[in-house]
C-alpha cells in the first residue's frame, strides 16, 4: 500500500513541476507539430517565448513586444515590427512565424537573412589620379553595408564626376563579388566606360545685330567656349563681296573690331580654357552674356530661349537673344553730398553726358575702381567708411536715363581694436609693428592695401588667403580691425651640384636659410620645433666644397627692427673662400686663392616720396690673398683689399612676392671705393700690379627695373630692365681686375673668388662670349645691359607648392671698354619654363633657352640649352 502511494504521489509532484517549467520557460516546447492557429478569429495571446534564427548579431530589443506582453493575433504589432527590422537597412529578408501555442501563450521564431558587407572595392577604366579622386568622393569602406541604394548613390557620384569633365557619354556598372574567405563579405567593382569627352562645336548667337560683335559676347562666356578651330581664311570670299557690296557697315567700326568679328569663328585656340560642356558653368555663362550686351547700353536685353544639342561627342548652343534698344547716359545728378562738391564727384565718375550706358562702369567708378580713382575711395580713405551710394535711374526717354546719385555720407569712422588671427608661428608684435592702422586714427582704405602688401612682403603667410575683415559699429563710429593671416613655410633648404672645369671640378654646396628666426628664443627648450622662430629675424649659413680643392662658406643675420621701435634693419655677413691645388699651404708647388669677407648693412623704410622707398647703406671688406695662381688674375702672387661703401635706394611696390600680378621693383645702387691713388703722387702707369692693386679703386653704377602687369586673371607680363657700369680713378690703373660684370648662363657660379657679378642670360652658356675676353679669357665686363621680357601662368597657386609656366624673350650683352657700348648691338634668346616655389627649398626654376646669335670661336655656347635657377639666380 505505502509502495502504491508513494508511486502516486511522485506522478502528481512530476506532473506539477513539469506544468511549473512550461508556463515560466521563454523556449519554445520540443516537437515537430506545428501550432494550428485560425487566423479568421483575432485572439489575445501572452509571448511566452522568442528566439532568433539566422544570424547571431540580431537584437530583440528592434520588436514591438517582448516576453511576457499581451499581443494580438493576428495584430498590426507583428507586421509593424518587420518593418521595424526593415528600416534599419541591415538585412534582406525577415520573416516572424509561430512556433507553438500552449493554451493562451504564444511563441515565435524570428529568422533575418543579413545583408552583404563591403571588404573592398576599385575601379576599372580609369586614371590613377582619377581613382584617388573617385575614393575621396563616394566614401563608402570596409564593412558598409552592401544594398541598392548604396550602389545607386555611388554610381551617380561617379557619374557626375566624369560628366563635370565633359564626360556626358560616362556608364558605370557595378559587379558585386563574393568574398572567399569573409562569409557575406562582397568586393565592388566599378567598371567605368567615360567615352569621349563632350566638346562644344559652336555657339549660335541668334538676334544678335552684330553692334556687340560677337567676339566680345562668346569670350563673356566664361566657361562656355567653343573647341579650337583655326580656318582664317574660312568663307573669306563671302567676306570680301559682302565689302565691296556694303563698303558702310565697315566704317561703322574700327579695324579691330572688324578683326575680331571675323576672326571670332574662324579661330579658336583653347590655351588656358578647356571647351568641355559644363551646364551649370553654362547657366552663370548665359547670365555673363547679357551682361556683356548690358554694358554696351542694351539694358533690356534677354535670352528668349535656348537650345542644347548633343550629336557625335559635340555639343552646339543655340541662343535666341532679344537685344531690345540701345541707350545712353544724358543728366547725372549728386544729392546728400555735403562733404565734396558734385563736380569733384563727377570728375571722378569719369562718365559724360551721351555715353553708352553702362551700368557695371557706372557702378566700378563709384565704388571698386582697380585704380583707386572712384567716389567710394575718396570717402573711404578719409574716414567715411559708413558711406554708401545709390545710383537711381530717375528718367527714362526714348534711348536716354537721367541718373541721380544718392549718397548717404555717414559720419567718419576712427579705429578702435586692432587684432590678428591665424598666427601660429609669428609672433603679434612681428605682424602688428608692419601694421599702419593703429587704434584711434580716422579709418584709411588706402592703408588696408598697404599693409596687407607689407604683411605679403614679409614673406610668412600665404598670399591667396590673408585678408583683412573690418567689424564697424556706426552706434559709437569705431571699426575694429582682424587681419587673418595663414602661416606658410619660409625657411629655406637648399641643395645644388655643380662643375666648374678640371681644377675645381664638381662643387657640392648646401645651405639654410631661416627667414622668421628668434635670437632671443634659443635658450628656451619649447621653442625648438625644430629651429626657435617667430621673431621675423633672418639667419643664414651657406657651404660649398669640393674634395680638398674648393671651401666656401657664408653666414648673415639679419634684424628687421633695430631697437623695436623703428623698420630700421641691420644685417651682419662673413664669408671665406678658397681655392687651391690640393697641396698644404706649406709645400712649394701650393697654388691657390683665398678671399674674406665681412659686411653690414643698414636699411630703412622712407615715408617719402611715398612709404614704398628705402635706403640703405653698406660697408664691406674683401682681402684678396694669390699665391702661384698664374694667370687668371692681373698678378699671380700678392694680395689686394677692397674697402667700399655701397648705397642703394628702392623702392617696391610689388603685391605678392611668391607670384605677383602687379606693382613694380626699382633699384638705384652706387657703390665706391677710396681714391686712394689721388692722394699720392706715384705714377702707377710704372708701377707693378701688386702696387696697384693693393688697394682697389672702383666706383659702381647699377639700375634695376621689375615691372609686372595683369593681362587677363593670372595671366602676368614682367618686364625687367638690368644695366650696371663700373668705372676708375686713375688711368694709370686702369679698371679693377675684381668685382667685374659676367653675363650668361644661369647665374648659379658660387665659386665666383674674384667678387665678380654674375648676371644669368639664358640660352647661352656660363662664361660665354657674352663676357668680354682677352687673349681667350673671360675677363669680365666694366658696363653691361639685359632685357627681359616674360608671360607667366599659374598652374597652382597653393602656398605647400606654387608652380607657373613662361615664357621668355631676352636681350643683354657685356663690354669691357665703354667707349665701344653699343646699347643695341645685343645677344638675343627666347624659350621657356617652369617655377616651382617649395617652402623648403625656394623659388627653383627649369628653362629651355635657344639663343639666336652665333659666338665666335664658341659653336655650342648659342643653340638650346637647358638652366636651373636656385631662388631667382637667372631672374
Amino acid at each position: 500500500m505505502t509502495k502504491h502511494l508513494f508511486k502516486a504521489l511522485f506522478l502528481i509532484s512530476l506532473f506539477c513541476l513539469s506544468t511549473f517549467v512550461s508556463l515560466g520557460q521563454t523556449d519554445p516546447p520540443s516537437g515537430n507539430q506545428k501550432p494550428i492557429i485560425d487566423l479568421s478569429v483575432t485572439k489575445r495571446y501572452e509571448v511566452g517565448g522568442i528566439t532568433s534564427t539566422g544570424s547571431s548579431t540580431f537584437d530583440n530589443r528592434l520588436l514591438l513586444f517582448a516576453v511576457g506582453d499581451l499581443i494580438e493575433v493576428p495584430g498590426d504589432l507583428i507586421s509593424r515590427s518587420v518593418k521595424r527590422i526593415w528600416s534599419t537597412g541591415l538585412y534582406e529578408d525577415v520573416d516572424i512565424s509561430v512556433t507553438n501555442v500552449v493554451n493562451d501563450l504564444i511563441f515565435f521564431n524570428i529568422n533575418v537573412v543579413e545583408r552583404s558587407r563591403l571588404v573592398s572595392f576599385g575601379f576599372r577604366g580609369t586614371k590613377q589620379s582619377e581613382d584617388s579622386d573617385l575614393r575621396d568622393l563616394i566614401k563608402i569602406a570596409q564593412g558598409n553595408i552592401v544594398n541598392e541604394n548604396m550602389k545607386r548613390t555611388c554610381v551617380n557620384i561617379i557619374t557626375k564626376y566624369y560628366v563635370d569633365k565633359g564626360y556626358y557619354n560616362c556608364s558605370v556598372n557595378v559587379e558585386e563579388l563574393k568574398d572567399e574567405k569573409i562569409s557575406r563579405g562582397v568586393n565592388l567593382l566599378f567598371d567605368i566606360n567615360k567615352d569621349k569627352k563632350v566638346k562644344i562645336d559652336k555657339i549660335y548667337l541668334v538676334g544678335n545685330s552684330g553692334e556687340v560683335s560677337p567676339g566680345k559676347l562668346k569670350k563673356a562666356m566664361e566657361e562656355t567656349k567653343e573647341m579650337t578651330k583655326i580656318m582664317p581664311f574660312f568663307r573669306a570670299d563671302t567676306v570680301i563681296a559682302y565689302f565691296i557690296k556694303h563698303p558702310e557697315y565697315y566704317k561703322s567700326k574700327d579695324l579691330l573690331e572688324h578683326l575680331e568679328d571675323y576672326f571670332a569663328d574662324r579661330v579658336n585656340i583653347r590655351l588656358t580654357k578647356s571647351s568641355k560642356f559644363i551646364k551649370e558653368s553654362y547657366e552663370q555663362d548665359k547670365i555673363n552674356l547679357i551682361n556683356k550686351y548690358n554694358d554696351y547700353g542694351y539694358r533690356d536685353a534677354y535670352i528668349e530661349r535656348d537650345s542644347v544639342v548633343f550629336s557625335k561627342g559635340k555639343v552646339n548652343i543655340f541662343l535666341f537673344v532679344n537685344e531690345g534698344s540701345k541707350y545712353h547716359f544724358r543728366n547725372i545728378t549728386f544729392a546728400g553730398n555735403t562733404k565734396y562738391k558734385s563736380d569733384l564727384l563727377y570728375q571722378l565718375l569719369n562718365i559724360s553726358k551721351g555715353d553708352i550706358y553702362n551700368q557695371s562702369l557706372l557702378m566700378k567708378n563709384l565704388t571698386a575702381n582697380e585704380s583707386g580713382n572712384d567716389i567710394s575711395s575718396l570717402y573711404m580713405n578719409d574716414g567715411y567708411l559708413f558711406f554708401n551710394a545709390m545710383p537711381v535711374e530717375v528718367l527714362i526717354e526714348n534711348d536716354s536715363i537721367d541718373i541721380e546719385i544718392r549718397v548717404r555720407e555717414g559720419r567718419q569712422a576712427v579705429y578702435n581694436k586692432i587684432s590678428i588671427s591665424g598666427n601660429t608661428k609669428t609672433s603679434d608684435n612681428v605682424i602688428l609693428r608692419e601694421v599702419t592702422t593703429l587704434p584711434g586714427q580716422l579709418f584709411n582704405r588706402a592703408d588696408l592695401i598697404r599693409t596687407q602688401q607689407v604683411l605679403l612682403s614679409l614673406g610668412y603667410f600665404n598670399q591667396e588667403t590673408m585678408n583683412v575683415i573690418p567689424k564697424p559699429n556706426e552706434a559709437d563710429g569705431t571699426v575694429d580691425l582682424v587681419y587673418q593671416v595663414e602661416e606658410a613655410s619660409s625657411d629655406q633648404l637648399e641643395l645644388s651640384l655643380g662643375y666648374s672645369g678640371q681644377s675645381i671640378g664638381l662643387i657640392l654646396s648646401a645651405g639654410v636659410t631661416f627667414n622668421n628666426f628668434s635670437f632671443k628664443k634659443m635658450f628656451k627648450k619649447e621653442a625648438w620645433t625644430p629651429v626657435p622662430g617667430g621673431d621675423g629675424q633672418r639667419l643664414a649659413l651657406k657651404a660649398s666644397i669640393t674634395q680638398k680643392y674648393y671651401q666656401y662658406y657664408v653666414f648673415s643675420f639679419t634684424e628687421p627692427w633695430v631697437g623695436g621701435k623703428k623698420p630700421n634693419s641691420l644685417t651682419t655677413s662673413f664669408t671665406y673662400q678658397v681655392q687651391a691645388n690640393g697641396l698644404l699651404s706649406s709645400d712649394a708647388s701650393y697654388r691657390g686663392l683665398k678671399v674674406l669677407g665681412i659686411s653690414a648693412s643698414y636699411a630703412k623704410k622712407l615715408k617719402w616720396p611715398d612709404d614704398y622707398f628705402n635706403i640703405s647703406h653698406t660697408l664691406q671688406f674683401q682681402r684678396f690673398d694669390v699665391q702661384n695662381y698664374g694667370s687668371y688674375f692681373v698678378f699671380s702672387n700678392g694680395y689686394a683689399n677692397n674697402l667700399s661703401y655701397t648705397l642703394n635706394i628702392g623702392r617696391s611696390s610689388v603685391n605678392a612676392p611668391i607670384y605677383p600680378r602687379e606693382g613694380s621693383d626699382i633699384l638705384f645702387s652706387f657703390q665706391i671705393t677710396p681714391p686712394y691713388s689721388l692722394f699720392t703722387n706715384k705714377d702707377y702707369s710704372h708701377l707693378s700690379d701688386q702696387e696697384k692693386y693693393k688697394w682697389l679703386e672702383l666706383y659702381k653704377f647699377k639700375f634695376n627695373l621689375i615691372w609686372y602687369t595683369k593681362i587677363v586673371e593670372n595671366l602676368v607680363l614682367n618686364i625687367r630692365f638690368k644695366t650696371g657700369f663700373m668705372g676708375h680713378y686713375n688711368n694709370g690703373i686702369g679698371p679693377a681686375p675684381f668685382d667685374r660684370f659676367y653675363l650668361g648662363g644661369d647665374g648659379l657660379s658660387t665659386w665666383a673668388l674674384d667678387g665678380r657679378e654674375i648676371i644669368g642670360m639664358r640660352g647661352y652658356l656660363n662664361e660665354s662670349a657674352l663676357t668680354p675676353q682677352v687673349n681667350g679669357s673671360t675677363v669680365g665686363g666694366t658696363i653691361f645691359n639685359k632685357f627681359t621680357a616674360e608671360i607667366r601662368y599659374p598652374i597652382t597657386l597653393n602656398p605647400s607648392a606654387t608652380i607657373y609656366l613662361l615664357a621668355f624673350a631676352e636681350a643683354g650683352k657685356a663690354w669691357l671698354d665703354p667707349r665701344q657700348y653699343s646699347p643695341f648691338n645685343l645677344y638675343k634668346s627666347a624659350g621657356v619654363g617652369v617655377r616651382i616655389f617649395l617652402p623648403m627649398f625656394g623659388l627653383l626654376g627649369f628653362d629651355w633657352g635657344y639663343g639666336f646669335d652665333p659666338i665666335q670661336g664658341q659653336p655650342t655656347a648659342n643653340k638650346g640649352h637647358f638652366h636651373i635657377s636656385i631662388n631667382q639666380s637667372i631672374d
